[in-house]
């Protein structure tokens, strides 16, 4: 078998960009087979990262950004009190770090909710195949707009709604997240905890608690621990966004 330049063994292979399962969510339809090979041989898959180990912290040098491509990661910075405030969660073939491309420094931490396997995109050499490659250069300007999308839709998600519609817009976004991996809409497993959602959505606990067990009782959702079913999506997102369940949100397409 031959195997594609730059790449030695099978097991590598399988771990190609071209063979990638996620590779529609972080590489343009249009890239040709040429620049996806030239693609990776500037791609270090890293070893996986154990729960609470950060991939960087605030303040780093910013050097690459960061395909996820098992697991999940949060994102988050330090107040001025100490105090942690969550600003992401983000999931198989989402791109992190883009935040540090005007500063040259991360401001906000990266740390794994569980053992977390990423792809690392030296920035200096994405931007060098970028001028070679068009089609990789478009994308990556796409993403930085989703990544802009995203923040627009967290302030909305966070201004002037109550408990219900926070968690509800929430979980409707994840459960499109999850759709767009090929994984269920309708019944996933939550990555963080309780609390981290909570300090996402800006909770306290007893509140994040008595939230679940309201639209249990409405019987838009069923709980068990981390697993999610949403039950009544028509009535969830009726909830959330006040409107029927094909009405645009950029809190739903985005990232949480």
């Amino acid at each position: 078998m031959s195997l594609p330049r730059g790449v030695t063994t099978l097991k590598e292979v399988r771990d190609s960009c071209r063979n990638c399962r996620l590779r529609s969510l972080c590489l343009p339809e249009s890239l040709s087979t040429a620049d996806i090979g030239k693609l990776e041989e500037i791609v270090h898959r890293r070893k996986p990262i154990a729960r609470g180990d950060y991939l960087f912290q605030a303040g780093h040098p910013f050097t690459a950004i960061y395909a996820v491509r098992t697991g999940s990661i949060k994102t988050s910075t330090l107040l001025s009190n100490g105090d942690e405030h969550i600003s992401g969660f983000h999931l198989p073939g989402e791109v992190i770090g883009l935040d540090a491309i005007t500063s040259d420094r991360h401001p906000s931490a990266a740390i794994a909710m569980e053992t977390t396997s990423v792809c690392e995109i030296p920035f200096n050499s994405l931007e060098a195949l970028g001028e070679q490659a068009p089609a990789l250069q478009h994308q990556l300007v796409r993403i930085m707009s989703r990544e802009l999308v995203t923040e627009q839709g967290t302030a909305q998600l966070l201004t002037r709604r109550s408990a219900e519609q926070r968690l509800a817009a929430i979980l409707l976004n994840f459960s499109d997240r999850f759709a767009n991996r090929g994984l269920s809409a309708s019944r996933f497993r939550l990555p963080m905890s309780r609390l981290d959602l909570g300090n996402y959505l800006g909770l306290v606990p007893e509140t994040m608690s008595r939230t679940f067990r309201r639209l249990e009782e409405q019987g838009l959702l069923s709980i068990a621990g981390k697993e999610v079913s949403i039950l009544d999506k028509c009535a969830l997102t009726e909830l959330a966004y006040g409107t029927g369940p094909d009405a645009s949100d950029t809190t739903r397409s985005g990232r949480a």
